[in-house]
């Protein structure tokens, strides 16, 4: 036998509830081979540990078909071999394997043919309510329905509105009554036979109504008339169907991340060939091969820079914001883009050995080898199921032995009672109702929840680990110090600079831009002979100035002496800022420092975290120096700075492994795995699609105060799905023995009709009970106490020798609100959209994008024209108007 070294991801078909995937796992553990297998509900998938021999795989099928499910590996090659071995018929119950994109349609497939079906219910299941519990209730009926004599024509009408929503509904009884005949019950086999049970019943009752027509018997009529429970029949399947639909709405969405990370990858590369440059496919370029990359274009390979030089943006792999110069001998990852200059890369690593698949990789371990959190609804199911059903028969078989020797209708009548009253819509609906209302509320409030996992999880968090830039900073540089030389205005320095640095494109000279427009300094003065020296900063002519602006470097090989502002230069840097020198004609007007800045509402996130006793850690791929000086600000418990997107995971796996439950906050493509790997990944809403992708929680205001309401929100729903469970089971526990006729002696019983009142009161008590969480606020913040955290640092400001207004200050006099009307939102993704383009926007801060009032608020600068946002809006595909 091989060694048990190999993996196959299979998915699976016909999995409803925790059962289902334990039943799943069992069976494919019992196959002689198989080392281990972990079974996903969520994703429906199975990640398999085997001996690598093709039979293994057929019998892991062939096993799982037995058990009443079915199977199919995603690996072509591996389900050939073994259907070549003689896997059968009875193996492919699946399709042939498909792609990521073909899981995606079909997800997408399965949520649109959930909808129809409970539209479908709703349409029939409705009006049947209304016919059959309008005289109970008092409501108007049509004449033709009313009376006894009309008896027979509403049975019938009963029937016809039962019988479409059974129909629709009728996977809840190939898959319950299959699991039922393999000795596997799950939640599908109480539906199917409560259901069942019910509509069986009604159908014996309307022969009964039938029978008692012809012979003009007018009690045994009305008898029969108030045993007809069609409407029972139906709206148990309606019921658990909309609980359903929600969470197939959540399951469309599990192949999104790993596609969006493989789309990462450009399709086409430049590469030398026989001395001439030649348009490729990227899967096509092998080792060694020498790629062109001009500015503007992604890397498609890991890879050497043997010649020229570039500025590259490596947020997709690094998560930092200012892009990294690149010339002969630097090493250089692909799903990188170059934002400037001409470089050619020789591929050290290409396919599946580059850095972006080693990602994909992790981040798909990560999802499908992490233990699902069993429901605990599905938990109670795995022993109230058969428990109910061996109730059932219990019941019967002492009512027509022992207690009505020979009365088959009676001891039906109590066997059918215990069936219909216990019939799990109540504990069905626990779970997804609360869940369904606190995720809308969570929305309301900027938490977007993707799946039960994480409200279930985030209530009990150990640890919050907390990515730096993006997350608990800004994820841009801002201007934060400058220092001037004697004799020289604010306004001189930063007209010069911002002159100059509008001719580049580097995130620095945005900084400064931004800095000077947001205090209104003139920086509109023509620039002659602009040069962009590399490794050093920029040139050129402005207002008759020789303007210089760059490192210290630049300034030494120029000839300009800065002796007097270099210990000030270096004091920013060894502050984590990045210092930019400013020259005209050769001499040094000032030093600008510019920093990633860190957001107004992390210390006091961080502080809430800790007051509530949770550990906050700082994990970066930043340097030591600047991640030491955030932390501080902030008041986390750890730093850990440092690391690669794979060691960022590692650390998490880490904190697992101390029994720990974690959580982990990041925005960029470098932070997906360690998203996936934790107990809750919580993504910043204006972070990458990718990172939004791989996470359980979503912060849509990007504000990180957010996690602690997010984790109140989860206690709060789980106190509520506890309650809920808590009816669900005090009502089955003491209406059961009552439908079993425990009390019949005392002349108390439960026929069908109530138990099916009982039944729909059950579920209605359920879902008033989750509705309570709409009235669910985030708690009002408040200050951090002392003992539980240290007071942040204040944030720097910026100092100089002449007084001049901070921007700070000029945005708190200046900045205006505007609103405009947006058309075209459809989404949470169209909401990020708008706001991405509105925060591109220079002077525009305070970005509130609305999807339910399709308006966008902005805080802008006296310089933003109202064209500008409208435009921005525009150029993102959408419509607006100022309001």
């Amino acid at each position: 036998m091989q060694d048990a070294t190999s993996r196959e991801t299979f998915d699976i078909e016909g999995m409803t509830c925790a059962a289902c995937s334990a039943r799943v796992g069992k069976a494919a553990g019992a196959v002689e081979g198989v080392a281990e297998a972990n079974v996903n509900l969520l994703k429906n998938t199975m990640e398999l540990v085997y001996d690598g021999r093709p039979q293994t795989v057929a019998a892991v099928v062939e096993a799982i078909d037995r058990a009443g499910y079915g199977a199919r590996p995603r690996t072509s090659g591996a389900w050939s071999a073994a259907t070549a071995q003689g896997a059968g018929e009875k193996s492919t119950s699946l399709p042939a394997a498909a792609g990521e994109d073909d899981l995606r349609s079909r997800a997408a497939a399965d949520l649109a043919a959930r909808r129809r079906q409970l539209a479908v219910s709703l349409l029939f299941s409705v009006p049947l309510f209304y016919v059959a519990m309008g005289p109970m209730l008092g409501w108007p009926q049509p004449p033709v329905l009313a009376g006894d004599a009309n008896a027979m024509v509403l049975g019938l009408v009963e029937l016809l509105l039962a019988v479409p929503v059974l129909f629709a509904n009728r996977r809840y009884f190939a898959v319950g009554f299959r699991t039922l005949a393999h000795l596997s019950p799950n939640m599908d086999s109480l539906v199917a036979l409560g259901s069942a049970a019910s509509f069986a019943y009604s159908t014996a009752q309307l022969l009964a109504l039938a029978a008692a027509l012809g012979v003009h018997d007018h009690a045994a009529t009305h008898a029969a008339a108030h045993g007809l429970y069609f409407d029972s029949a139906a709206m148990i399947l309606t019921l658990i169907t909309l609980g359903k639909y929600f969470e197939q709405r959540s399951k469309a969405q599990t192949t999104d991340a790993i596609s969006k990370l493989v789309d990462l990858a450009p399709k086409r590369a430049t590469v030398v060939r026989d001395g001439a440059e030649v348009e490729v496919a990227t899967a096509e370029v092998r080792v060694g091969e020498r790629v062109v990359v001009r500015a503007g274009e992604t890397v498609p390979v890991d890879g050497v820079v043997v010649e020229g030089s570039a500025l590259v943006d490596e947020s997709a792999i690094t998560g930092e914001p200012l892009p990294a110069e690149k010339s002969a001998g630097s090493r250089v990852t692909g799903a990188t883009v170059s934002t400037s200059g001409w470089m050619a890369v020789e591929a050290t690593a290409v396919g599946d050995d580059t850095t972006l698949a080693g990602i994909i990789r992790l981040v798909d371990e990560a999802t499908s080898s992490k233990a699902p959190i069993e429901r605990t609804a599905d938990r109670i199911a795995g022993v109230f199921v058969p428990v109910v059903i061996a109730i059932a028969l219990l019941t019967f078989a002492l009512w027509l032995a022992v207690l009505a020797p020979g009365d088959v209708s009676r001891a039906f009548n109590f066997a059918v009672s215990v069936l219909v009253i216990s019939c799990p819509c109540a504990l069905g609906l626990a779970t997804p109702t609360a869940i369904m209302v606190a995720c809308g509320r969570g929305a309301a409030s900027g938490i977007l929840f993707k799946d039960a996992e994480a409200l279930e999880v985030a209530s009990s968090v150990d640890v919050v680990v907390l990515d730096k830039t993006g997350t608990v900073t800004e994820g841009a540089p801002r201007v934060v110090d400058y220092e001037l030389a004697d004799g020289v205005a604010p306004d001189e320095l930063f007209g010069l600079a911002a002159a100059l640095e509008r001719k580049s494109e580097h995130p620095l000279a945005a900084a400064v831009c931004a800095w000077a427009d947001e205090n209104n300094v003139a920086s509109d003065a023509e620039v002659a002979d602009f040069e962009q020296v590399a490794g050093g900063g920029l040139s050129g002519t402005v207002a008759g100035f020789d303007v210089l602006a760059g490192n210290e470097r630049l300034m030494r090989e120029r000839g300009v002496d800065v002796s007097a502002l270099a210990p000030r230069a270096r004091e920013m840097a060894a502050a984590a800022k990045t210092p930019l020198f400013v020259a005209a004609n050769g001499r040094a007007l000032g030093v600008v420092a510019a920093a990633d800045a860190i957001k107004p509402q992390s210390a006091a996130a961080v502080a809430r975290l800790r007051s509530e006793g949770v550990r906050c850690v700082l994990l970066t791929g930043d340097q030591e120096a600047t991640a030491n000086v955030v932390a501080a600000a902030v008041g986390v418990d750890e730093v850990i700075a440092g690391v690669l997107p794979s060691e960022k995971e590692a650390h998490v796996r880490a904190l697992q492994d101390q029994g720990l439950r974690v959580a982990m906050v990041g925005d960029g493509i470098n932070d997906a795995p360690a998203l996936a790997r934790a107990d809750v990944g919580i993504a910043i809403g204006a972070g990458t699609d990718v990172a939004i992708a791989s996470a359980d929680v979503v912060l849509m205001r990007s504000d990180p105060a957010d996690v602690a309401r997010a984790m109140e929100l989860s206690r709060a729903t789980l106190r509520n799905i506890r309650q809920n469970l808590f009816w669900a089971l005090f009502y089955n526990a003491v209406c059961i023995p009552v439908a079993a006729g425990a009390l019949a002696g005392a002349g108390v019983t439960l026929n069908p009709m109530i138990g099916a009142a009982a039944m729909g009161f059950s579920s209605v008590f359920v879902v008033t009970n989750a509705l309570r969480l709409r009235a669910w606020r985030p708690a009002p913040d408040r200050d951090a106490n002392p003992a539980a955290a240290p007071a942040p640092a204040p944030a720097p400001a910026p100092s100089a020798t002449s007084a001049a207004p901070a921007a700070s200050d000029q945005k708190e006099t200046d900045m205006t609100e505007k609103k405009l009307n947006v058309e075209g939102m459809m989404c949470e993704h169209c909401v990020a959209h708008v706001r991405e383009a509105l925060e591109a926007v220079r002077g525009v801060e305070n970005v509130r994008v609305s999807l339910d009032e399709k308006s966008a608020t902005v805080d802008a600068g006296l310089l933003v024209k109202d064209d500008d946002l409208v435009a921005a809006v525009e150029a993102a595909g959408y419509k607006a108007r100022l309001a």
